[in-house]
Order: C-alpha cells, then structure tokens, then sequence
C-alpha cells in the first residue's frame, strides 16, 4: 500500500511537497522523531506553549519528502496503524497549517467547544461525505487531496473536490493474487 500512497499523494502534489498531519496519541515516538536531527519541517496543529504531556499527544503537521527516512518509516510503519493522514496542497508549510490548525476545533451541540479529530482516518471516512458544498469548502482549503487509509489497510482513500462536490477515490495497493474485501 505505501507505494500507492505515496503515488498518488505526489501526483497531487505535483512539484509541491507532500505533508501528513499526524496524531501523536497513536504514535508514542512522534515528537521524539520530529525533534531529531535530519527530522522534516513540523509544526503542531494546538496553540502555544503545551504541556509535555498535551505535547506528546497533540496532531502535527509534516512536511514530507518522497525519499526522505521519515516519509519511508512512517509509510512502512505506521499505514494501517490509524497515524494520521495525508495530504496535497500548493500552499508552503505555513500557510496550510494556518488552515489545518484552524480544522481542529468545532463546536457540539451545545455550542460546548471539541476537539475534531480529522487526521485520525477513521474520523475523516466517517465526516467528509456527511458535509455540504460549504462544509467542503471550508475544510479542503487550500488542500488539493486528502489521503487516508480505508478499514481494510489494503486501501486507501483519496478525497477531492471538483465544482463544489466531494470526490472520492478508492486506491487499491494490493500485491497481485490478493483477494479484495467483501462488501
């Protein structure tokens, strides 16, 4: 599945890089590798200065390159792990995570301020076809895909936009002789 992946974000990206949001609650050794030398530039989706422990659970925002050791760890490592998801933009880093750092607040029912989870997968499959042309517009931004595993890891998911609607794709990166899942 990772070479899929990885296909299919940079083909979005086309010269551009490619980024993830990543959730540091699924994945222990998030932060530690986002501050080790060699690291990819980052920058966390919650504002100002957090708790160490808020720190290591928070979402960030990676910038990846295709043949980088972290873009090859966390394709190899962390699909199918529900890590965060992928995505295509033209905007620089800063930029997009304005956007993205934006995303992760919502309102309940009771006008109670809550976290939105959208870089876990499981939460962008459920949300993104529930939302109207204006809901899309508001979350998609100035991304151009979004990429994420489906239940079965031997999928992923890519959503678009095109006139206003939602475009979704379904990528298949099984090996030849791999049965698909049943429906």
């Amino acid at each position: 599945m990772p070479e899929a992946v990885r296909t299919c974000l940079w083909r979005a990206a086309g010269d551009r890089p490619g980024f993830a949001v990543l959730d540091g609650a699924r994945d222990e050794n998030l932060l530690a590798a986002l501050q080790a030398d060699g690291a990819p530039p980052w920058r966390c989706l919650f504002a100002g200065e957090l708790d160490p422990d808020m720190a290591l659970v928070a979402p960030y925002l990676v910038e990846l390159d295709p043949h980088g050791a972290f873009t090859q760890r966390l394709l190899r490592e962390g699909w199918g792990q529900h890590r965060g998801v992928f995505v295509a933009s033209a905007q620089p880093l800063p930029a997009l995570w304005r956007h993205l750092r934006a995303q992760t607040g919502v309102y309940g029912p009771d006008l109670e301020p809550l976290f939105f989870r959208f870089y876990d997968p499981r939460v962008l499959r459920q949300t993104l076809p529930t939302c109207d042309a204006r809901q899309l517009l508001e979350f998609f931004g100035p991304v151009t895909c979004f990429v994420a595993e489906d239940e079965d890891p031997g999928l992923a998911l890519a959503w678009s936009l095109a006139d206003g609607r939602l475009v979704a794709q379904c990528i298949d990166g099984r090996e030849p002789g791999r049965p698909a899942r049943s429906a």
